[in-house]
């Protein structure tokens, strides 16, 4: 397939069974969903990431989890763009934000990390901030606890209620960016999913 109707959509997380449930692997999680939704096939380690493909109006989408670990995640996001050719506004990287209240997804075209250290890593590599996001809330963690020990908690048992309408939405929103390009899915997604 040309490389303008291919797309890489990369979830960040951990990798490892005792991070699965944190808030750090909700990029995870909505690779997870677009994966099933579209029968995704032939998962394969590469640039140290899980990659599997799929299908989608036409397109081909790649869909990737890096195995590095958060803060190293650009190696492998590097590797993944390097190995496709793929135009870097066909790339788009999901992950957890604190800086965003739980319940709200936000796309963007660019911009800094925001303190996000696993998509520090893939500007640092990539070498351009100029990166299409879609930022999972998680919200601020509660009094003085450390912002690196509340990633690594699993979701509250309030949360864990919202969060297949949470991750169904962000899905949603990333494939309107493949279909409708980023412009749209940011009128259409961003904001806060109704629970």
């Amino acid at each position: 397939m040309p490389p303008e109707t291919t797309y890489l959509l990369i979830g960040l997380g951990n990798p490892g069974r005792e991070y699965r449930d944190n808030r750090h692997n909700f990029g995870f999680m909505v690779i997870d969903c677009i994966a099933i939704r579209l029968n995704a096939r032939g998962m394969k380690l590469q640039s140290k990431a899980i990659v599997t493909n799929a299908m989608y109006e036409d397109r081909k989408l790649i869909l990737a989890k890096p195995q590095t670990y958060m803060n190293l995640s650009g190696q492998s996001i590097q590797g993944l763009a390097h190995f496709y050719k793929l135009p870097i506004e066909n790339m788009l990287v999901a992950y957890d934000d604190l800086d965003l209240p739980f319940g709200t997804i936000r796309l963007r075209p660019g911009g800094g990390a925001g303190g996000q250290k696993g998509f520090a890593s893939a500007i640092e590599k990539l070498g351009t901030q100029d990166v299409a996001r879609l930022r999972l809330g998680i919200g601020r963690p509660p009094g003085r606890m450390d912002p690196s020990d509340y990633v690594l908690q699993n979701f509250s048992r309030d949360e864990v209620k919202s969060l297949p309408a949470i991750v169904d939405r962000a899905a949603d929103a990333a494939l309107e960016f493949v279909i409708n390009g980023l412009d749209k899915a940011m009128n259409k997604y961003n904001g806060s999913v109704e629970m």
